[in-house]
Formats: C-alpha cells, sequence, structure tokens
C-alpha cells in the first residue's frame, strides 16, 4: 500500500453467489482469485431450447430464480472442482446437486427446459432486457462475460453504504437494501462520505486487508433487477431505477461512455488472498 492510499471505509457485507441469477451467500470471510471470490458465479442454468444463460436480467423468462436461496454444500477450494450447491425454493422443497435439474424443479419454477452447469458453452449469448426504452428492446452482453465462470463482465461487484444512504435520503419510501443489487462487497463508507462516493474511485486501486487490490473500472451500469422482488422479503420497487437515471447517470468506459445509471463499482483483480468483514478498504 503507498504512503498516498486513503481510508475508504472497512467491509459491511460478503456476498456470493453460487449460481447465477439465485439468491446470494454471505459471508464471513473467503478467498479472492484472479476471477474474483471463489465460487462466485461458478454455475448457471442453460435454455435447453436456446443455448442461452438464463439471467434474470430477462425478468419474464428467470425473474423467479432470484427467490431461490442457494448456499455450497461445502467450501469451495482453490484448483478443485466446484462442490455441489444446495437449493431451496420458495416451497420449501430442497436439492443438492452439481448439474442437471433435480426432480425437474428448475423447470418448474421458470416454464422451460433448463439445466445447471458448470461448464461454460463454445458460444456464449447472455439477453439483458434494456431498462430504458419504452419497447421491450433485448441486448446480448454475451461478448463481455469473464472467461471461466458466469459473471457478467467484472471479477467483482462494489456497492457503498453512502450510495445506498443516498438513495433512501432522496427516495425514502423505496427500500433501497443492498442485496437488490448483487454485491459481492459492501464497503460501509459513512465515517468517509455522503453521495455516490464510488464513482471517483473508477480508474483508481482498492486495497482491501492484507492482500488484496483491486484495479477499478467502470462504474456499474443498472439493469432491471434492483427493481425485482428477491430472495430475503425484498419486494418489488419498480420505481428504483428512474431515481439512478435522476440522481446518478455515469459515463460508463466499458460501453464507450455511454450515459446510464449507476450504482456501486466494477474491480478486476489485481493481487488476491484473504478477506474478512470489518476488513479496512483503501483507495489509491
Amino acid at each position: 500500500m503507498s504512503n498516498q492510499a486513503i481510508n475508504a471505509g472497512r467491509i459491511k457485507e460478503i456476498w456470493r453467489y453460487p449460481v447465477k441469477s439465485m439468491g446470494g451467500e454471505s459471508l464471513q470471510n473467503t478467498t479472492i482469485i484472479e476471477g474474483g471470490i471463489l465460487g462466485d458465479r461458478g454455475y448457471a442454468l442453460i435454455d435447453q431450447t436456446t443455448g442461452k444463460i438464463a439471467s434474470a436480467k430477462m425478468p419474464k423468462l428467470w425473474g423467479g430464480l432470484l427467490e431461490l436461496e442457494v448456499v455450497f454444500n461445502e467450501a469451495p477450494k482453490i484448483d478443485k472442482k466446484l462442490p455441489p450447491v444446495l437449493i431451496t425454493w420458495p416451497d420449501g422443497v430442497k436439492a443438492i446437486t452439481d448439474g442437471g435439474d433435480p426432480k425437474g424443479k428448475f423447470t418448474k419454477t421458470v416454464g422451460r427446459s433448463v439445466k445447471m452447469t458448470s461448464k461454460r458453452p463454445k458460444e456464449i449469448s447472455l439477453e439483458r432486457l434494456d431498462p430504458l426504452k419504452d419497447e421491450e428492446t433485448i441486448l446480448d452482453i454475451g461478448n463481455i462475460m469473464m472467461e471461466g465462470r458466469f459473471s457478467d463482465y467484472a471479477a467483482v461487484h462494489v456497492v457503498t453504504t453512502s450510495s445506498l444512504d443516498r438513495l433512501t435520503e432522496i427516495d425514502p419510501e423505496c427500500s433501497y437494501d443492498a442485496r437488490r443489487f448483487r454485491p459481492n462487497l459492501v464497503i460501509d463508507t459513512s465515517a468517509i462520505g455522503k453521495g455516490f462516493i464510488e464513482n471517483d474511485w473508477v480508474g483508481k486501486t482498492l486495497s482491501i486487508g492484507a492482500d488484496v487490490r483491486l484495479h477499478i473500472s467502470d462504474p456499474t451500469p443498472r439493469c432491471v433487477i434492483p427493481t425485482l422482488a428477491q430472495k430475503g422479503g425484498i419486494a418489488k420497487e419498480s420505481k428504483i431505477l428512474q431515481t439512478i437515471v435522476k440522481h446518478n447517470s455515469q459515463s460508463v468506459p466499458l460501453l464507450d461512455d455511454e450515459i446510464l445509471p449507476c450504482i456501486g463499482v466494477y474491480g478486476f483483480i489485481l493481487q488476491g488472498g484473504e478477506i474478512n468483514k470489518g476488513d479496512f478498504i483503501h483507495v489509491e
């Protein structure tokens, strides 16, 4: 860490998402590898008719996946095959699996023939609904997905409490629970500043604890997911996206500096290691 590093808060929450677009797993500590949190987005559902990756960014097809609870059946290990996951449906049915469609429940949940896998298709197709268009406009963002896993783009997604508090201040009738935004790290920045402070981290380096370092590449453009009902009693809040459009639209380098509604930032791994809740964050 350089002498010019500035305190940027502490880790409040750590989240891992074993299966893309399903519920997150809260962690006390974890290992950061080149691809991000070990095991994060290690699995996904594949539509057996189209070959496309299931993503709640297309809510009419896949929005119900957000209400499934998922945890690894045992801790993932570096350079080892991913362990199975324990999935709990809203009706209480549970299944342990490392692939396929146990009890046909995935297909029943989404109404389409799907299978879970940790193996990425050779040709990646990941669709998202453009939330800013009045007509239904579908974009395919498969070309920006990370290699070797099912993350949309970057290794780590970071959100600050200052941004969530600012949204709540603007629109106190809505719930701006961090889980809506599906971050890997929630940083408590309450003692550092107010507002959308992570916007200023783009292009800089975050140091986490003793070892981990992230390059912050872009603000995180928001899709429809934060507006949807999710695991943990998070209710549908349709006006959330428009609040972000109005108050925090940012230039996104990844997308040719297009101005888009953003909350949080994306990070790529410069150096991995172990992290724990409560670790200090510095920016330089």
